[in-house]
């Protein structure tokens, strides 16, 4: 049986709410002898990229999106201590979400992953302050902040943090890392709020975060002063906020038919 046809059978399966038959989904995948790591690059998160999908398009109902998401991060704490180790490789991530983000299920699959590379991972999930996100990069000096985020409401808290850190100078070799939804779809955005390192999924930020290097920092002239810029909002970025303003979110079907 391929790789799709098992993840149909789990997405089908979350959505229902069958916990006991995701679960067997797993098992089957583990007799054939499926690393533990592949388990989260080809069911776990393709998984939660489709149901968040669904979820965006208002094409399955607010309690299977809960109930498929609950499920998903249970079978991903069950797994994490499966996960192949390597050698720690002395280099140290700091991983949080995005302002509003409902869930921080794709994070904490990128701290499970980046921690069995050999990272020294820390996860602070969502709802912290930017000035306690800053205190952290001070105080920890990691090598990368990866930033996780997939809702359009997340992105100008993203860049307020990012603007604020840059003009600190915290921690200026620091390279930070974006992934999530709403980046994937807006092409270019990361750009805009002047992110280092973007990941459309864990699989490439995984490559990424082994290959990268040291952020060169930004030349200051000692004595200078600060020039006050008058701030313009990136296209996109503008286009999120207003479209974020106007949206409400709508009634929704109360199930899920699979196509044939």
């Amino acid at each position: 049986m391929s790789a799709e046809i098992l993840l149909e059978r789990y997405v089908e399966s979350l959505l229902a709410g069958h916990r006991d038959d995701c679960r067997s989904i797993i098992h089957e995948a583990r007799e054939r002898q499926w690393p533990t790591v592949r388990l989260y690059h080809d069911l776990l998160w393709p998984a939660m990229e489709r149901v968040d999908e669904l979820d965006r398009t208002d094409r399955i109902s607010l309690a299977a999106h809960h109930m498929a998401t609950r499920i998903n991060r249970v079978i991903a704490d069950q797994l994490q201590a499966h996960l192949e180790r390597r050698e720690p490789n002395g280099k140290r991530i700091l991983i949080t979400c995005a302002d509003g983000e409902p869930e921080e299920l794709g994070a904490q699959m990128c701290a499970d992953l980046l921690e069995g590379d050999g990272w020294e991972v820390y996860f602070v999930g969502g709802a912290v302050p930017n000035d306690e996100i800053l205190s952290l990069v001070g105080d920890l000096r990691p090598d990368i902040l990866m930033i996780f985020g997939t809702q359009p409401r997340g992105v100008p808290g993203v860049r307020k943090l990012i603007d604020m850190i840059r003009e600190v100078g915290a921690n200026p070799t620091m390279n930070i890392m974006i992934s999530g939804g709403v980046f994937n779809r807006a092409d270019g955005l990361w750009q805009e709020i002047r992110i280092d390192l973007f990941a459309r999924d864990i699989k490439e930020a995984l490559e990424i975060a082994r290959e990268v290097q040291p952020r060169v920092p930004e030349p200051r002239v000692p004595g200078a002063p600060k020039k006050r810029r008058r701030r313009r909002k990136p296209p996109l970025l503008a286009q999120l906020e207003a479209a974020g303003q106007a949206s409400r979110r709508q009634a929704r079907p109360m199930s899920y038919s699979p196509s044939p």
